[in-house]
């Protein structure tokens, strides 16, 4: 979800700064390890004194779904997901479910038929288990399902659990380096049905 259909990285960026800064932690180590991953997992690596990860994630959620200032849809990503077969595309975010909702409703975009939140499963990314999830509950194998992520802990993830990647690169501020194949927006694909009833995704022809 962030920075796969949306971009919310001000907002993370805001609230995850003002938490460091609380805590004495490096606020420029902390944010290149954020993004993709559980908060309560991030929080627990750090192993600080005397702090409860589950409490701080509940506070930072809290302090998340409070500010909504500069959510935006990536370029497209609303186009897409509505034309998209309801019973085949879910999303799968290592937010909290509140906070997804929130997130979707404030990017203006529309909310998915399934999604599987960071408290949907005991593994958070890069741990395949969410994609796994994902797969099962739309009756589909994970080997032919694609995955858009952002995020290097989402990549290893889907990977992980034998699906293609697809990155989208609207949010990145230095180059991803990755195998897969990389777009900058929703913009530059289009979907269509097979006559086999497959789903394909396409770059546009320039």
């Amino acid at each position: 979800m962030d920075g796969t259909v949306l971009n919310s990285i001000a907002v993370a960026e805001r609230v995850w700064t003002a938490w460091a800064l609380r805590h004495n932690v490096d606020v420029e180590s902390l944010l290149a390890t954020v993004h993709g991953r559980k908060a309560v997992e991030t929080i627990s690596r750090l192993g600080l004194p005397g702090v409860d990860p589950a409490e701080e994630m509940r506070l930072l959620t809290l302090a998340e779904i409070a500010d909504v200032a500069g959510i935006e849809p990536i370029a497209g990503a609303g186009r897409f997901l509505e034309a998209l077969p309801r019973d085949r595309w879910a999303i799968v975010t290592s937010a909290p479910r509140d906070l997804a909702v929130v997130r979707l409703k404030a990017a203006g975009l529309p909310l998915p038929p399934l999604l599987i939140a960071g408290e949907d499963v005991e593994n958070g990314k890069p741990a395949p288990d969410c994609f796994l999830s994902a797969a099962e509950r739309l009756a589909q194998p994970i080997e032919e399902c694609l995955v858009f992520e952002d995020a290097p802990a989402g990549i290893e993830a889907a990977e992980t659990a034998g699906a293609a990647v697809m990155v989208i690169s609207a949010t990145h501020r230095t180059l991803l380096q990755t195998q897969h194949p990389s777009v900058a927006s929703y913009d530059d694909l289009v979907t269509d049905i097979t006559h086999a009833g497959s789903l394909r995704i396409s770059e546009k022809r320039r």
